[in-house]
């Protein structure tokens, strides 16, 4: 397997750019808040992050394409370089310190590189395909991950981001709840983070965009986990995502699909 060591170094130079941005923006008193045609907001922290990122993958990698939350672009059939400059957009408007921008690059329709900063916390996961995952706590030495070993659902912890999402499918959602342990709703990027950590057991998302889950996708599997959209196939764009330590994936979606 190729090496993705200088793609790694530099989505690792992105999430250091976009972590001076945010950190700036976040809580501070003239934030500009607006929403987009599907209601959801966006913050001026968000397009600057954005359009900081573009700026350096247009100088150090001119050749790879780019889709980004807020200005766009496709999933090509090369190298495409996926960004969500704030996953948690509602957390960070509201002074909540849950919020991260994901970075990964696709290589063939597969994340090969993940990055998760999330400097409110203190905190930045990152992987690479083969290469394994780590994160790391104010920049202290890296941890490597490891998924749990829970192996029954009835001892394992679930989480979603939110209930209401789950529309007419919310009741095989509470029937997963009601066979696991007990239940939580950190949501977006940290639950899936917390998969990797071994601190959660079951992450499932009923509805979610390719730049929301390619970044913990390969942060999920290369920490020994299972991620697959609610269908039960290994992608991110599926419009779905469902996260495990392995061990619980199947019985899962057994229970999710029906």
């Amino acid at each position: 397997m190729a090496s993705h060591a200088d793609d790694l170094s530099v989505a690792l130079r992105l999430a250091d750019a976009a972590d001076e941005i945010t950190t700036a923006r976040f809580r501070a008193d003239d934030l500009v808040v607006d929403r987009k045609p599907d209601r959801t907001p966006v913050t001026d922290a968000d397009t600057a992050v954005e359009d900081a990122i573009r700026a350096v993958l247009a100088a150090d990698r001119p050749g790879d394409a780019v889709l980004g939350e807020e200005r766009g672009g496709s999933l090509g059939p090369g190298r495409t370089w996926i960004v969500d400059p704030i996953d948690g957009t509602k957390n960070f408007l509201r002074g909540v310190p849950a919020w991260a921008t994901l970075i990964a690059l696709v290589e063939a329709g597969s994340p090969v590189v993940g990055v998760v900063s999330a400097p409110a916390f203190g905190r930045r996961w990152w992987a690479s395909a083969g290469a394994g995952a780590f994160s790391s706590f104010s920049g202290g030495p890296p941890r490597r991950l490891r998924v749990s070993g829970v192996r029954s659902l009835s001892d394992a912890y679930v989480s979603t981001t939110d209930l209401m999402t789950w529309g007419p499918a919310r009741p095989r959602y509470l029937a997963l709840l009601a066979a696991c342990w007990e239940s939580r709703a950190f949501g977006d990027y940290w639950q899936h983070c917390l998969v990797a950590e071994g601190a959660l057991d079951v992450v499932a998302e009923p509805v979610a965009n390719a730049w929301d889950l390619a970044a913990v996708q390969i942060l999920v599997t290369e920490s020994g986990g299972s991620f697959t959209d609610l269908s039960g196939e290994p992608r991110f764009d599926g419009g779905s995502g469902l996260a495990t330590n392995g061990h619980l994936h199947e019985a899962a979606l057994a229970i999710l699909r029906g």
